[in-house]
């Protein structure tokens, strides 16, 4: 076995059990850690790793618990709760900082960090999963593809099973609303702020704005000024956030966090098989249920040309064992420049081709 060299954090979540099960199965042997002794003690124990347990309130207790890492792959969010201790405790102890985040405010507090973490070493990379990596690798796909581009639109579909831990955090952003970048400036509008047709390579869906990552990632990889992601929806769910929108800004809707995690379950994906346990996984290719998801980008410059393409992968939480491994492996193997950084800068346009299960389109026309 490869030895202990990093850290996976929240390894008793949804996404950081399937994690830390395909680790072991790579023949790797990272600590697993969380704040509950209850779930990591006895998941440590099934997979034949170390542990440590802590939380991430007390700065240096966190640093004392990364120290002498290579790397810590955060999984525990929201984020935006999370990602700031983890960050600057690896700052601390010259640990590089990996995580799976699809929040803009995280994206940019790496960002702000960049002139610390060069000067002491360590690689912040935010994003290593579903989000933001396919849609992060398609934008820099096209960035190429016309002169000058001032404009970027990202689209996904198919977005598949729904933890738990992703409806709380989608609920906790509702209320700030949508989010786009516009001359190179994050600006908040409204939660359905642009409403659009889609043609994905399965066929054309609506879609909605919504403040997804790489309305801070894309960005920092492109430089395009404009960029806006949506999600395709059914227009029945576009209305009632229509409805819903004004009301979750001013605080007038709070229903109870049960009531939170089924409607958006309901409004954004198929049913969820409810437990890890019980969810059926496809032998050939890992997928959970046999989910597919889509993603959809375009470019376009002020003289008026256009260029398009779409990718299609696995389900979000397959995806995301893929590309958050193999974004470690790399890490471990060939030391990133220290900084802030993306997918696509850290690891090329092409990262996204070389995960299983993904078909890269262009034109919408496979090739």
């Amino acid at each position: 076995m490869k030895e202990a060299c990093w850290m996976l954090y929240g390894a008793n979540g949804f996404t950081g059990r399937r994690i830390a099960e395909e680790a072991v199965t790579r023949g790797h042997r990272p600590i697993l850690a969380g704040r509950n002794r209850d779930a990591i003690v006895p998941l440590a124990e099934s997979l034949n790793c170390p542990y440590r347990v802590f939380s991430l309130d007390a700065p240096d207790d966190v640093a004392a618990a990364i120290a002498g890492l290579g790397l810590v792959l955060h999984c525990a969010g929201p984020f935006t709760r999370t990602a700031r201790p983890m960050m600057e405790a690896c700052l601390k102890t010259g640990t590089h900082y990996l995580d799976i985040t699809g929040e803009i405010d995280v994206f940019e507090q790496a960002a702000s960090l960049d002139a610390e973490a060069r000067q002491r070493g360590v690689t912040l990379l935010s994003g290593v999963g579903f989000d933001v990596v396919p849609s992060d690798c398609l934008a820099a796909k096209l960035a190429g593809r016309v002169a000058q581009p001032t404009h970027l639109a990202l689209a996904f579909t198919g977005i598949g099973s729904v933890s738990i831990g992703t409806a709380r955090t989608i609920w906790e952003t509702l209320p700030k609303g949508g989010a786009i970048r516009r001359d190179g400036q994050l600006k908040r509008v409204s939660l359905t702020h642009r409403v659009r047709e889609i043609s994905f390579p399965s066929g054309p869906r609506m879609a909605v704005t919504i403040p997804w990552g790489d309305v801070a990632a894309a960005w920092h990889t492109t430089g395009i000024p404009n960029v806006e992601v949506y999600l395709a929806m059914p227009p029945k769910t576009i209305k009632v956030m229509r409805w819903a929108g004004p009301l979750l800004s001013l605080g007038k809707v709070i229903p109870s966090n049960l009531m939170v995690e089924t409607a958006i379950r309901n409004l954004l994906s198929r049913p969820e098989a409810e437990k890890h346990s019980e969810q059926r996984v496809d032998g050939g290719n890992g997928q959970v249920n046999g989910a597919r998801s889509e993603f959809w980008g375009e470019v376009r410059n002020e003289a008026g040309n256009v260029a398009s393409a779409a990718l299609i992968t696995p389900d979000g939480y397959t995806l995301t064992v893929s590309t958050a491994l193999a974004s470690v492996e790399r890490v471990l193997m060939d030391s990133l420049p220290p900084g802030f950084t993306t997918p696509a800068l850290a690891f090329g346009s092409d990262f996204i081709d070389s995960m299983p299960g993904v078909t890269i389109c262009d034109g919408l026309v496979a090739v």
